[in-house]
């Protein structure tokens, strides 16, 4: 773990690092997806639209990707219709923070997700509200009842 300042209680985590998942018996790891051919085939697959974003998910096949047990892939995207570049921006800024703090608890390891921006939405919707969002879109893809926002 690496330090900023002494006081800090947050240690820093290697990019595409996520903390454990809620039950810290298996450690969930989160991978950003870079490649066309990757969101291409999350486009074809689950979709949830829910007021700030629109959640896009598939599982994966053993026979494409070397299958980690514990892999959780994740895309961002957002459009021209978003803004300019500084919105869209901030937007995906929003965006992988919600999957940094959502997806370790309801996300599935083997599962690819795009998160796309909405235009209006994704840059000006309450931050809680984002995640509330995200928890009931994965809620919904994967067939379970949305679990209680939890008190902060």
């Amino acid at each position: 773990m690496i330090r900023t300042e002494d006081n800090d209680t947050h240690a820093a985590t290697p990019r595409g690092a996520a903390p454990f998942g809620v039950d810290a018996q298996v450690p969930v790891r989160i991978e950003t997806l870079r490649l066309r051919r990757d969101f291409l085939r999350a486009a074809q697959a689950l979709r949830k639209h829910t007021p700030g974003m629109l959640v896009q998910a598939r599982e994966r096949s053993g026979a494409e990707t070397p299958t980690d047990p514990a892999l959780i892939r994740v895309g961002f995207t957002c459009s021209k219709k978003i803004g300019n570049a500084v919105t869209r921006n901030r937007a995906k800024r929003r965006l992988r923070e919600v999957a940094r703090q959502v997806l370790p608890e309801g996300g599935r390891p083997g599962w690819d997700y795009v998160l796309v921006g909405r235009p209006g939405a994704t840059v000006t919707r309450d931050f809680a509200a984002l995640c509330g969002d995200l928890r009931g879109a994965l809620a919904a893809l994967h067939g379970r009842k949305a679990p209680e926002r939890r008190a902060s």
